[in-house]
């Protein structure tokens, strides 16, 4: 699809965050995928009706969220495409690299409840399949030995994904993937992997509840369980989920 038919004239006294919010939702809803180019500097200024100066702030913008890629001489291009690629720069335009683990942990505890909640209302059989097949292989990691890291992360995935609400599931996602290298610290250092089974246990809680189609239990259970990881946590000195 030609992206100049699917850009349109932005409001000129919001024109840079305009510009910025079309192309991001283009690239989230996959319709600028990785590798498209974009129109030059000139017709940017045309298709939007604005200054040369606002088109490039746009873009450097953009780029500072790895969203887009500027090449000398050739023009620019969509570095992201998938909902996985898109996940870390949501990241890190909603958050900074300085920001207190203990305010994301808090952002998450109020946002993945109802992330539950909406699942425990929407999830279809394949979804609910997915999650316990995940926690089965998580289960597996833990009699192994071996890090649930991975195992984790794709539960809190297919939960988020069940919610049907695509900008709940990308925050959700985001907060996940914020966390992921705290995660990885503390649960390394769970030699008898108590912390990886009371991970587990939190995540069946939710599934059970999911799986009865009851949304108040799920958002209760994904609250406790990510109020337990959060003191598991703070005792120990990473983070995780």
């Amino acid at each position: 699809m030609n992206s100049q038919t699917m850009l349109r004239v932005v409001e000129k006294k919001r024109a840079y965050e305009d510009i910025v919010q079309q192309v991001t939702a283009l690239i989230a809803e996959g319709k600028l995928k990785r590798g498209d180019q974009l129109p030059s500097e000139r017709e940017l200024t045309e298709i939007f009706k604005v200054s040369r100066t606002t088109v490039r702030e746009a873009i450097r913008t953009l780029e500072s969220m790895k969203l887009l890629q500027c090449r000398q001489g050739t023009g620019t291009y969509v570095l992201a495409s998938s909902e996985e690629d898109f996940i870390q720069p949501l990241a890190a335009a909603l958050f900074n690299a300085k920001d207190d683990i203990r305010d994301i942990f808090y952002t998450r505890k109020i946002v993945e409840p109802h992330v539950a909640q909406l699942a425990a209302e929407n999830a279809t059989l394949k979804d609910i399949e997915k999650m316990e097949s995940t926690l089965r292989m998580q289960e597996e990691c833990i009699e192994r030995g071996e890090s649930i890291i991975e195992t984790d992360s794709a539960f809190h995935s297919i939960v988020a994904g069940a919610a049907k609400n695509r900008v709940i599931e990308r925050l959700s996602l985001a907060l996940v993937d914020l966390l992921k290298q705290a995660r990885k610290e503390y649960l390394a250092e769970d030699e008898s992997n108590g912390r990886a089974k009371e991970s587990l246990a939190g995540h069946r809680r939710v599934l059970a509840a999911v799986k009865k189609g009851d949304s108040e239990e799920a958002k209760k259970a994904m609250s406790q369980h990510l109020e337990n990881i959060e003191r598991i946590t703070f005792e120990n000195k990473g983070g995780g989920g």
